[in-house]
């Protein structure tokens, strides 16, 4: 999509894939929902979240709609809440999976952050993953793992 320097915009890519994000009161254990109907698709995610939360979401629900097609709604909670269908009851863990890998590799793109790690300046693991977060916009978290699964840090960090 010609986005080639971080941090990477989740909205912006939703935007260009024509895809509707709203912001929406949801009960906090929901991060956010995608909907697809009649061709449209659209984003609901929780407007009360933290903002490299809210990131993160967008990017996986943009997961979600590229890598598990068929399945009209996706709620997407802390505690797995599904609505039936004749998709639903497969790999459901193994869905959550692949999109939240996906929204890792969308906001933060292999090449940008080994390069953003060659060229921090810090002494320990911890502080390269304060740096990326920040570079990113995302959690220490999601960047911790991010980081691991890259086979750039050994384990997680904080």
């Amino acid at each position: 999509m010609g986005i080639d320097d971080a941090p990477i915009d989740p909205y912006l890519i939703a935007d260009k894939l024509e895809v509707l994000v709203v912001p929406q009161d949801m009960a906090d254990d929901v991060s956010g929902m995608l909907l697809r109907r009649d061709g449209a698709h659209v984003i609901g995610v929780n407007r009360q979240h933290s903002e490299s939360r809210k990131r993160f979401t967008v990017a996986h629900e943009i997961g979600h709609l590229r890598l598990h097609r068929g399945r009209p709604l996706i709620l997407d909670t802390d505690t797995r809440v599904n609505y039936r269908d004749s998709v639903s009851s497969m790999a459901t863990d193994r869905e959550e999976m692949e999109a939240n890998r996906f929204a890792a590799a969308l906001i933060a793109p292999e090449v940008l952050v080994r390069r953003e790690a060659r060229q921090a300046d810090f002494r320990t693991a911890q502080e390269l993953v304060g740096i990326l977060a920040k570079r990113f916009r995302m959690s220490e978290v999601a960047m911790n793992y991010r980081l691991i699964n890259l086979g750039i840090i050994s384990y997680p960090t904080g």
